[in-house]
C-alpha cells in the first residue's frame, strides 16, 4: 500500500469515486459486484492501492459509465507507473512540486497566463535563480540550485519528441520586471522570443495598453488531459501549489483564458513588442 500517494494518483482515484458516486452505489456495494473488500475500493480510491485497466474497465460497466473516452483514459493511468526524472527530488522538494511535474508530463496541452512572473517553462536558469533567491522563508544555497534545476528539468516536455503544445498569455508587467538587472531580463526576453519561434509554442502578449481583463492579478496553468474530465488547473500561490479540478472550476478557467488571449496581441505583434522592450532595456 502507497503511504504517500502522488497527486496523480490521488486524481485517478477519485474520479473512480465520482464514477461509482453517480452510479448510487456506496463501496461497500462496489465491492461486492466484483468480489472485493470494502477497504480495497476505499484504498484504490483514496489513491493508495493500484489497480489493472481491466479491473477499472469492470467497475465502469458496473457502474454504468456511458463515456468510454473517460473510461479508457482512467484505463490508461493504471499503466506501470515509471519513475519519473522527478523522483530524484522526492526527499528534497515538496511533493507538490513533484506533482506539477508529473502533471505537465503527462498533459497533452498546455496553458498559462501570467502578470507578474516569465512561465517557469520559459525561464532562463538566472532568472529562475533570482526568484528563488527572493522566496520566503529565505532558501539556502543548495535548496536554490535544486529548485532551479528542478524548474529547468521540467522544460524538457517543451523540447521531447513530440513536444507538449503551449500557448502562453504573458501580461507586459511581467515582461518589464527586471529581475537580476538589465543582462539577465534582456537574456531572458531574448529566450521567450527563441521560444516563441516554436511550432508547438503560442505567445501571446497582454499590454498595459489594453487595460482591464478578467483574470488580471492571476497567474493561471491549465493542463490538457486526455479528455476534459481530466484537465487540471493549477494555480501558484505564496505558500505552494493548488490544484483544481472540479468541473465548474475548470470551466471557469477556460472561460478566464479565453478571455484574456481575446485581449492579448496576435503572437506577430507579440514578437514585434517584446524586441523593442528588448531594444528599450
Amino acid at each position: 500500500m502507497r503511504s504517500s500517494p502522488t497527486g496523480r494518483q490521488v486524481r485517478f482515484g477519485s474520479e473512480l469515486r465520482k464514477l461509482r458516486e453517480r452510479a448510487g452505489l456506496s463501496a461497500t456495494q462496489a465491492g461486492q459486484l466484483i468480489g472485493a473488500q470494502q477497504s480495497q475500493i476505499s484504498n484504490t480510491e483514496a489513491g493508495r492501492v493500484g489497480v489493472s485497466a481491466e479491473r477499472v474497465r469492470t467497475l465502469a460497466c458496473h457502474y454504468k459509465c456511458p463515456d468510454k473516452d473517460l473510461v479508457e483514459a482512467l484505463a490508461d493511468m493504471t499503466s506501470g507507473r515509471k519513475r519519473g526524472w522527478w523522483e530524484e527530488y522526492r526527499e528534497i522538494l515538496p511533493a507538490a512540486l513533484l506533482d506539477l511535474a508529473e502533471l505537465e508530463h503527462h498533459a497533452r496541452h498546455l496553458r498559462t497566463a501570467v502578470t507578474v512572473h516569465i512561465p517557469g517553462l520559459f525561464q532562463t536558469t538566472d532568472h529562475a535563480r533570482e526568484l528563488f533567491r527572493l522566496v520566503v522563508p529565505e532558501l539556502s544555497p543548495p535548496e536554490i540550485e535544486h529548485r532551479v534545476s528542478f524548474r529547468i528539468k521540467r522544460q524538457t516536455v517543451l523540447f521531447r519528441d513530440p513536444p507538449t503544445p503551449q500557448v502562453a498569455i504573458v501580461h507586459e508587467a511581467a515582461l518589464r520586471m527586471q529581475f537580476g538587472g538589465p543582462a539577465v531580463a534582456k537574456a531572458q526576453l531574448r529566450h521567450l522570443l527563441d521560444m516563441s519561434e516554436r511550432d508547438h509554442v503560442t505567445l501571446k502578449v497582454l499590454p498595459f495598453s489594453a487595460g482591464s481583463f478578467p483574470g488580471s492579478g492571476q497567474s493561471i496553468f491549465y493542463s490538457n488531459g486526455p479528455v476534459p474530465q481530466l484537465d487540471t488547473v493549477h494555480l501558484d500561490q505564496s505558500h505552494g501549489p493548488v490544484f483544481l479540478d472540479a468541473e465548474a472550476q475548470l470551466q471557469m478557467y477556460r472561460v478566464l483564458l479565453d478571455r484574456m488571449g481575446s485581449a492579448a496581441l496576435a503572437p506577430d505583434d507579440s514578437r514585434d513588442f517584446i524586441h523593442k522592450l528588448i531594444h528599450d532595456l
